[in-house]
């Protein structure tokens, strides 16, 4: 990422002071937590809603579907945008649940840094580290949160070296608590030499900070009981010596990573970790594209399609594209490219989003977040510029694991279930393939809990009930190759042949022994499991 020449220019103001990142996890990290209180220091919100709070208060703000708000989980990447200090903070919230893994990394594909937030109790999990590596394959730089110290922890080291071994990233501590679980009473901040202390009667208040001068400072004892005092002292020592110190340069190439501990719900350790952003975590970077890349600093505005939302407000139809503008200055009203069909679109009422709220953006600025409503001209990996023919790429599809046919609960409605799908695969919730042979349509998902949220959204935004039903396949790949041999095996195989939404060859398979028949037999021919989301 910064093997680019420093002869780059300067970032104008705006978009230098743009910070755009995605809050990436295991399940039930305190994720959503996390992004409640980031809103609140940002001055977006008055109250954060306790994710598991009664009735209408535990409405979180950035769970906006139905589903996310019943069950407590957050199924579907939202944007938020809000200031802090001299900064601009867009920030992605991603589903944590392993289900929606292909929604989070798209979603990686648009930030340009990542705040993975561990459980104090827990460690690296399955999910963190899947995520983890995504970041890896595009050198995220990554802040750590180690979240939920007011719980019975493990030992601080052991969480280190847990990162550091699972994960291959230097660890180096921004912060480091004093005492756990019922004695935890703080952070002493070892960046700034300052005591932060935990008020645990308000959760939502910001914590007590004291300027203490290192920690020979007899002020310290004031506030820190004795025994716990010792602990830290020795603590600290050892953490200084055996661990690296802070790095800057190589936290931005995603060699090191800062850790920070403290209690999202106790609003404890939040500020710090949000310093750290703006300090940390780099200004707009330039995008991949073909055939140049786009540099934030091009006056043209260019920016590109990372996820499609439908239904967002169920008395209107409407998709929301969220696009990451990769360059320019952008103003409402402007007349933008979508090179995919070569047509233009005036961009007339675009939004930024506070979680289900949202306002018209007059303007935006590369690094921005942005939503476009549309009514399906824009997919995900559609890249939008003033003209010049550019693709943004590397915004990854999946195979999908798990196969079902689906059919509609009453068989006059055959048309309405086929709009529902093929708006579904759209937005990348699911894939939706139409074999050859026989009628109806196969329905292609990552995880098992994914059906559910789509049969679930299919009645209640289409009024449909259905039902998914096991399908003779397991898994899909895509068919690529010389167009007469691809030809040739279609012809052979034709009971395992299907179309994706995009209208691309698909080879629906039962067992890895197809998969393997069909290398041995076509050597022309290529499977593959991903294919990249350009047209």
């Amino acid at each position: 990422m910064l093997d680019t020449p420093t002869n780059r220019p300067d970032l104008p103001a705006e978009i230098a002071r743009r910070r755009t990142f995605a809050i990436i996890s295991h399940p039930d990290a305190g994720k959503t937590t996390l992004t409640e209180k980031f809103l609140l220091y940002g001055g977006a919100i008055q109250m954060a809603g306790q994710v598991r709070a009664k009735g209408e208060a535990r409405r979180t703000r950035s769970d906006f579907m139905k589903m996310e708000q019943e069950r407590g989980i957050s199924v579907s990447a939202s944007a938020m945008s809000f200031d802090y200090g001299q900064y601009r903070y867009n920030l992605v919230d991603t589903p944590g649940h392993s289900d929606f893994s292909e929604d989070t990394y798209r979603t990686l594909t648009a930030v340009d840094a990542a705040i993975m937030v561990i459980d104090g109790a827990k460690g690296v999990e399955s999910q963190t580290q899947k995520l983890f590596e995504v970041c890896r394959l595009r050198d995220l730089p990554i802040l750590t949160f180690c979240n939920k110290m007011d719980r019975e922890a493990r030992d601080v080291f052991e969480i280190v070296d847990e990162i550091q071994e699972n994960l291959a990233i230097d660890v180096t501590p921004a912060s480091w608590p004093i005492g756990m679980g019922r004695d935890f009473i703080g952070c002493y901040d070892m960046l700034r030499n300052r005591l932060e202390l935990m008020d645990r009667a308000d959760r939502n208040k910001l914590a007590e900070s004291i300027k203490i001068e290192g920690l020979d400072d007899p002020k310290l004892a004031e506030h820190v009981p004795e025994e716990l005092l010792e602990q830290l002292k020795e603590e600290i020592e050892m953490a200084r010596e055996l661990l690296p110190a802070l790095d800057p340069q190589s936290v931005l190439e995603g060699h090191m990573t800062p850790i920070w501990f403290g209690s999202a719900i106790n609003s404890f350790g939040v500020k710090e970790l949000m310093d750290g952003i703006g300090a940390l975590a780099p200004e707009p970077q330039p995008t991949k594209a073909s055939p140049r890349e786009i540099a934030p600093e091009e006056k043209k505005v260019a920016g590109f399609v990372f996820k499609v939302q439908a239904n967002m407000d169920p008395k209107h139809r409407d998709r929301v594209a969220f696009v990451r503008l990769s360059s320019g200055h952008f103003n409402r009203g402007m007349k933008l490219t979508h090179v995919r069909t070569k047509k233009p679109m005036t961009v007339s009422a675009p939004v930024l989003f506070l979680a289900s709220d949202r306002e018209l953006a007059e303007e935006a600025w590369a690094g921005d977040i942005i939503g476009i409503p549309n009514h399906g001209q824009l997919r995900i990996g559609d890249t939008l510029t003033e003209g010049e023919a550019l693709k943004v790429t590397g915004i990854p599809s999946f195979a999908p694991e798990l196969l079902q046919s689906v059919r509609a609960g009453d068989p006059m409605k055959a048309k309405h279930l086929e709009k529902a799908l093929f708006q579904f695969a759209e937005e990348g919730a699911a894939k939706v393939f139409k074999p050859d042979i026989g009628s109806g349509y196969i329905v292609g998902v990552v995880g098992a809990l994914q059906f559910e949220v789509l049969g679930a959204r299919i009645e209640q935004e289409y009024g449909l009930p259905v039902r998914f039903e096991p399908s003779q396949f397991t898994s899909a790949r895509w068919v690529s190759g010389d167009k007469a041999a691809v030809e040739k095996f279609i012809n052979a195989n034709k009971q395992h042949i299907a179309h994706d939404n995009d209208g691309d060859v698909v080879y629906l398979t039962r067992l890895q022994w197809d998969i393997d028949r069909v290398v041995r037999d076509y050597p022309d021919v290529t499977l593959s499991a991903t294919k990249e989301m350009m047209v």
